[in-house]
């Protein structure tokens, strides 16, 4: 039927059956001419064209209703006089092309789409370079790349992103960089050489600056590295930025050393662990000054502030069984005073971890309110300790005022009334 079609669109065909076909065509209920077999091929008929042979396509007239049905020759007008179909000419005989540009047209669509789904690039930029949130390894294999999206159970009652959800950016970070460089053994962050003589990272200073607070829905484009410090210790630096603008919203840099996961003391770097990692140390200064100022020790006679009965969840545990350092962070800022809570940000922390603390501890929170002397800003200090008395971190925090007609020095701060 096809190969049929293809000729009659092409080559035009005699429009007079054969002499020796006794019937008349066109008329409705016509029976079939006897010339034509059992395949529907006409024996005899000849085309008045150079005499070509053609398949003719006979069947049955369908019935409709019980009444038997054919097509018709021509047309009938009001007064029942039968009108013929035009001639055949050279123009009317062209094939249609309609359906054969339509079929091109549905096979280019969908290649097209095919080709969009195996070559997708995001189309605003402000959409994830790093759709999954695997992040890649970046300039000359020192330096580990994350996007994040702010979600909206992250930000807190002023509308952006908690310094914990910062926090908790920079340490995905660390952890994954060790796996992207093909460093992460069994432990949590451990090497392999690491896991072998049961050692892990501890940290023992963190200091973080934030110069802006990114909101719901923004992309951070967060950057880490590491460095060596001194014969033991290991430093590690992060950049914040915006991922549309490139604005640099937080720095931060930490203080690693190891500790023996069994003895739970601290230990030096192995001559295997060093060959580890000593490849991926970057020769930069740190993205934060150190600020070396000693943090003052804290009791219930110089503390304004006093926070008690704060005990770890289970949640609130690692994989090395210790309370993540990122949940101190929230328990320093329990004894906080409202009103700087309520009026100003934090700008920046210094954190100086003393030891650790397990699962059935109960600590107390302790601060201080102290005038730095720049307008408008605050500096507090801050001790976790347990209820026995043993220092789990030291801290300094300052504030920054949230509006511009905020509070404009310490002396509008009631101390005891917070």
């Amino acid at each position: 039927m096809v190969s049929m079609a293809a000729a009659s669109a092409f080559l035009p065909i005699a429009s007079q059956v054969s002499e020796s076909s006794g019937k008349t065509p066109g008329k409705i209920g016509g029976s079939v001419p006897a010339s034509i077999d059992s395949r529907g091929n006409g024996a005899n008929s000849k085309s008045k064209y150079s005499g070509l042979k053609v398949k003719a396509s006979a069947q049955a007239p369908p019935k409709v209703n019980g009444s038997k049905v054919g097509v018709l020759d021509g047309f009938k007008t009001d007064d029942g006089v039968t009108s013929s179909p035009p001639a055949r000419t050279f123009i009317n005989q062209l094939p249609d092309w309609s359906m054969l540009l339509a079929a091109i047209t549905t096979i280019f669509l969908a290649a097209e789409k095919q080709w969009m789904m195996l070559d997708w690039k995001p189309k605003r930029p402000d959409m994830l370079v790093d759709p999954f949130g695997l992040g890649r390894i970046v300039q000359d294999g020192l330096v580990f790349r994350q996007n994040f999206s702010i979600r909206s159970y992250e930000i807190g009652a002023d509308r952006t992103a908690s310094v914990e959800t910062t926090m908790n950016h920079l340490q995905e970070t660390a952890l994954n960089h060790v796996k992207g460089a093909g460093l992460l053994g069994d432990g949590f962050g451990s090497t392999p050489e690491m896991c072998k003589k049961n050692l892990i990272w501890v940290v023992t200073k963190m200091q973080v600056v934030v110069d802006r607070y990114p909101t719901w829905g923004d992309v951070v484009q967060v950057d880490t590295w590491v460095a060596g410090s001194g014969k033991n210790g290991m430093r590690r630096d992060w950049l914040v930025r915006d991922s549309n603008t490139g604005e640099i919203l937080t720095r931060a840099s930490s203080l690693w050393v190891m500790m023996n996961k069994k003895t739970r003391r601290l230990s030096k770097i192995p001559d295997e662990v060093r060959e580890e990692i000593g490849g991926y140390f970057v020769d930069s200064p740190p993205v934060v000054d150190d600020d070396s100022r000693k943090l003052p020790k804290l009791d219930d006679n110089t503390a304004d502030h006093i926070r008690t009965g704060l005990t770890p969840r289970w949640s609130d545990l690692d994989v090395n069984q210790h309370v993540n350092n990122v949940k101190y962070v929230g328990w320093i800022l329990e004894s906080a005073p409202s009103p700087i809570l309520e009026t100003h940000e934090l700008a920046g922390i210094t954190l100086e971890y003393r030891r650790e603390c397990m699962r059935d501890s109960v600590l107390q929170s302790l601060s201080s309110v102290v005038d730095n002397g720049a307008p408008g800003y605050v500096e507090c200090q801050h001790l976790l300790r347990l209820e026995g008395g043993g220092e789990i971190v030291k801290g300094r925090t300052q504030w920054r005022p949230k509006y511009p007609n905020g509070i404009n020095n310490l002396g509008q701060l009631p101390a005891e009334s917070a």
